[in-house]
């Protein structure tokens, strides 16, 4: 067994050898750790965590969950330690899933809606609508702020400009952010107060997104390009291919952390082991942005319907979000991506 400490809290651990070299969380002050590995070169002396407080925590999905729960152990005539006093109302020990608290003994929340309509409230929660309040109002106001100010908005829009960047990476990371929490049994959007991501975080998952959509695309628009502009069957057979296996590749590298989850193999695999429930997935999917197209056309002369059609996409991508997460969470064993 392995014991060591938080070194921002003191807070004692005892776990198996094979847990060595892992991340998580302190569950009792949220600092990240990396679980010491007594057979490495260097490593960290036991009673210590491996890594700083600042070491930012990123959701993991390996060759293994870190499914294991801490043993904690306390200093003689302490009491025993919650392991999350701000959602537990018990002391259950709960394991570690993607480097966040899984749901564990406690059960997971039950929809008080059918589910067909319980998904579109989503975000509708305090953290969902703060979310969405900021990535919508916070161009808007930039905006407004530089046709205040005429000639001079131009001392606005460029520090606006990047600020917008921000917002947009900001949102691509809350998109895996609730895929993850959907993943663990969420039924409403992710909090993340406490958990704000760096900047470099943030770029590398939006690249992994903004990576995974033009690699499924790609053979479409190459043969596009340069098979003469022709929308012929190949054409369409691409495309469709393209948008049948889009979600589950997304979700496999949101899961995954990393672009590897493009495996072919492991998509294959997958798709075929939850062949039909996914078929649902997907039409789900794209019946909502059908929808959304249609809403679009009806609503395009409208200005005050057209203005909110033209953020109803935001609220969607959670949605969507959502649904991937859950997908996942309802068919983990299927997926039998842990092996």
């Amino acid at each position: 067994m392995l014991r060591f400490s938080c070194t921002n809290c003191g807070q004692k651990f005892k776990l198996p050898v094979e847990r060595a070299g892992k991340k998580g969380r302190c569950p009792k002050c949220k600092a990240s750790l990396i679980v010491p590995n007594p057979t490495a070169p260097g490593p960290p002396a036991a009673g210590t965590s491996g890594c700083p407080e600042t070491t930012a925590a990123k959701p993991l999905l390996g060759l293994n969950f870190l499914d294991v729960s801490p043993t904690v152990e306390q200093p003689p005539g302490e009491p025993q330690s919650e392991l999350d006093s701000s959602d537990l109302d018990h002391k259950q020990e709960q394991p570690l899933i993607l480097g966040y608290r899984a749901p564990g003994p406690e059960p997971a929340p039950q929809r008080r809606l059918p589910w067909v309509i319980d998904i579109f409230l989503y975000p509708i929660n305090k953290p969902g609508l703060t979310t969405l309040a900021i990535i919508v109002m916070v161009p808007l106001l930039i905006n407004l702020m530089a046709g205040l100010l005429g000639p001079f908005g131009f001392f606005v829009l460029i520090p606006g400009f990047f600020i917008n960047i921000v917002i947009g990476l900001y949102y691509f990371w809350y998109l895996a952010r609730c895929i993850q929490d959907s993943a663990l049994g969420g039924i409403r959007a992710a909090e993340t107060i406490g958990d704000t991501p760096g900047l470099g975080e943030m770029f590398s998952q939006a690249l992994q997104i903004g990576g995974c959509y033009i690699l499924f695309l790609a053979p479409t628009g190459i043969y596009y390009f340069y098979g003469g502009r022709e929308t012929d069957p190949v054409f369409w057979s691409l495309f469709g291919c393209s948008l049948f296996f889009f979600p589950m590749g997304l979700l496999a590298v949101i899961m995954f952390d990393s672009l590897s989850g493009l495996n072919p193999i492991l998509l294959i695999g997958s798709i075929f082991s939850t062949f039909l429930p996914y078929c649902g997935l997907v039409i789900l999917l794209y019946v909502i942005v059908f929808i959304f197209n249609v809403a679009g056309v009806l609503f395009a002369f409208t200005p005050l319907l057209g203005y909110l059609l033209g953020l109803l996409p935001i609220y969607l991508l959670v949605v969507t979000a959502h649904i991937l997460g859950r997908f996942y969470w309802r068919y983990e064993k299927k997926l039998n991506w842990e092996v």
